[in-house]
Order: C-alpha cells, then structure tokens, then sequence
C-alpha cells in the first residue's frame, strides 16, 4: 500500500515545501513588477495617469494582503505597502527618462515661454512651451524635466517617443546619459520589496 504523508508528518512537510517555494517567488516577483509597470504607464497621457495609479494601488493592497493577512507577517506587510508606494512613484519618472533618453529620436527645439501655474490646491506646475525644428509646438511641464531651469528662448534638445506614445523629454544639451541616482532608488526600491516578500513567504505562520 503507498504511503500517503499526513498534514504534519515529514512526508507532508516535504510535499507542502515545494508549493510554498513556488508560491512565494510568485509573490516576491508579481509586486514589485506591478509596481513598476503601473509607475511607466502613469507617465503616458491621455488619463493613464489613472490607471498607473491604480496599477501600483493594486500590488500595494495585493502586497500588504498578501504579506499581513495569508502570511501573517504585520511588519512585512507595512513595509511592502509604503516600498510599492515609493517605487511606483520612481520607477515612472527613471525609467521614462531612460527610454526616452536612450531609445529616442533627439530633436532641437527652443523654448517659446516657460513659467509656472498655480493650481487650485496652491502647488506651483512648472510649464515651458517649445517649438522644435520641424515648426511643432508642445507645451511640457514637471514631468518632462521642465522644472523652470531653462528661460524663455533658451536653445535645447527634446527626446522624442519613436511610437508617439510619450511626450518629449525636455534637456539642454544632446547627452543621453540618465539619472545614476535615480535608477539606484528604484533598483534597491524593488529589491526591497521582493526581499520583503521573500523573507515573509519563507517565514509564514
């Protein structure tokens, strides 16, 4: 007769071991790319703004859920929840920037108007408004990289989205370096929530 290991027995630690790996690493990766992914496509226009948002409000209730309720770990939970947050917010603007800097098309442009706008809530926006080479017009604000650095006339360079999907991103020169920092934020962001999720899964109760 086969021997069939019962809940708490060896034979159903080792059964169950394999399933808890898998379903952990699931987690540990899901989260964090979720976050990412809804932190780019908040950077498009045309409202997906809303939806990256709820993207990254997704993995971070899935995460905490996750982490604090099936797991049972209260701490991991918490620092999920605020790490999904935080990577979401920076995992848009670097790797944005990133694309458009290492994949997009340069364009030499020249700042028509730049100033700033207050808005109902009393935050300053930053806008400029450029006309490129080719006589387009386009106006780009914070999110752009117009944070009120360059003045009006000013001579600058736009990387501009080969698929059309992204709005330009504004710099003074043709250099298409990225933000060293930045993209070290958002790496250690996600590996700090995969780890969260790791260490959780493995340590379950």
């Amino acid at each position: 007769m086969q021997k069939i290991g019962m809940a708490g027995s060896a034979e159903g630690v080792v059964a169950v071991r394999p399933r808890r790996t898998a379903n952990t690493l699931f987690w540990a990766a899901l989260i964090p790319t979720a976050a990412t992914v809804g932190g780019f496509v908040s950077q498009y226009p045309y409202g997906m703004l809303w939806i990256g948002v709820l993207i990254v409000l997704a993995a971070a209730a899935a995460g905490a859920i996750v982490a604090g309720s099936v797991w049972r770990r209260a701490g991991a939970a918490t620092l999920v929840g605020f790490a999904v947050f935080a990577l979401g917010l920076f995992a848009g603007s670097n790797l944005n920037e990133t694309y458009l800097k290492q994949l997009g098309e340069r364009t030499g442009a020249v700042v028509s108007e730049a100033g700033d706008r207050v808005n109902g809530k009393g935050d300053v926006r930053h806008f400029c408004r450029v006309l490129d080479d080719s006589g387009s017009r386009a106006e780009l604000g914070d999110i752009r990289n117009c944070h009120g650095q360059f003045a009006t006339g000013r001579r600058v360079v736009l990387f501009e989205d080969r698929l059309g999907g992204l709005d330009p991103w504004i710099e003074a020169s043709d250099n298409r370096a990225v933000d060293p920092v930045g993209l070290g934020i958002t790496a250690g962001l996600y590996a700090l929530t995969a780890a969260t999720l790791l260490y959780a899964g493995r340590r379950r109760r």
